[in-house]
């Protein structure tokens, strides 16, 4: 029996790393603008406004958690956590949607105390927070683009600065309404809005998360097809327990068991299936093992 384990944990520690600047810059302007709306709100009365100032501060502590997690990842690994703190990283985003949910239902509570109760709300400085709120987000969301694709924290921090981009519209809109017609209404409308809008993503969100804690596969990669690429690698008979995880954003692992007709073809075996990993399947770090007929029989395998 032979087993061959290709190497491949990232000394970067994961994909989100490569964008700790980015997240550092989206982290400070998030918080000076969250602290201009907090004042905002409280000066014009306005629900909406501060529910954009409830999802700034979670924008915040997200890019937080986001650099904190980083930092963990990076650290090397132990006899204890033989993985480091990779899997940090899809702890914070786990957290980070929790919190966003949160946030929501507090939102929607205070819209249902202004649907009962309307304030008085100030529609001019609204316009002129949201609307430096507007272009912060925007420019939050150029930074942060880049990582969204690639890393599930990173991901995390780009759709809450989204929902804020939308929200400081959704603000501007509330604002021109209540000038122009006094209907006060519309703010409370508008602030339930910017929380119900995060939900779906965010609910995406934590389904990845959960995927991701759970091992299972990865979505970009085709089991059936990975399956048959190596059983195509020749004097390879079957593949069995086959297993692809994800230990962190642009981490995937495989384990596997190979067939073969003979024994001692292991070390070619191993480099084929090696290479069909990393130019296939962007998998570096796999390990398997070769086996014949025999010892194959021998083994109690996993029935998923």
């Amino acid at each position: 029996m032979h087993a061959g384990h290709g190497h491949g944990l990232p000394s970067s520690g994961s994909a989100a790393a490569q964008h700790r600047s980015r997240l550092g810059w989206a982290l400070g302007l998030t918080l000076t603008y969250m602290f201009a709306e907090i004042v905002g709100a409280y000066f014009t009365g306005s629900l909406a406004l501060l529910a954009d100032a409830a999802h700034m501060l979670t924008d915040a502590g997200g890019l937080a958690l986001a650099l904190v997690a980083i930092a963990f990842a990076q650290r090397p690994a132990t006899k204890d956590k033989t993985y480091g703190f990779l899997r940090a990283e899809i702890l914070s985003a786990l957290l980070n949607a929790i919190v966003l949910l949160l946030i929501t239902i507090y939102i929607l509570y205070e819209a249902y105390k202004r649907f009962l109760n309307p304030p008085d709300v100030l529609g001019l400085p609204m316009i002129i927070v949201a609307a430096v709120g507007l272009v912060v987000n925007l420019i939050s969301m150029k930074l942060l683009s880049a990582g969204a694709d690639q890393s599930l924290n990173v991901q995390g921090a780009y759709f809450e600065v989204l929902s804020d981009m939308l929200g400081s519209v959704g603000v501007i809109i509330a604002a021109i309404v209540v000038m122009t017609t006094g209907w006060e209404l519309i703010d409370p409308i508008i602030g339930a809005g910017i929380g119900l809008f995060i939900v779906p993503r965010t609910w995406r969100l934590l389904s990845q998360v959960i995927h991701i804690l759970l091992e299972g596969a990865p979505a970009h990669i085709d089991m059936q097809a990975l399956s048959k690429s190596l059983e195509e690698i020749p004097g390879v008979r079957k593949v069995c327990d086959l297993h692809v995880w994800t230990v962190t954003s642009g981490v995937d692992a495989m384990s596997g068991h190979l067939v073969v007709d003979n024994l001692k073809t292991s070390p070619e075996v191993i480099r084929a299936s090696r290479r069909i990993l990393k130019e296939k399947y962007n998998i570096e770090h796999s390990t398997v093992q070769v086996e014949d007929e025999g010892l194959y029989n021998e083994e109690a395998h996993l029935s998923f």
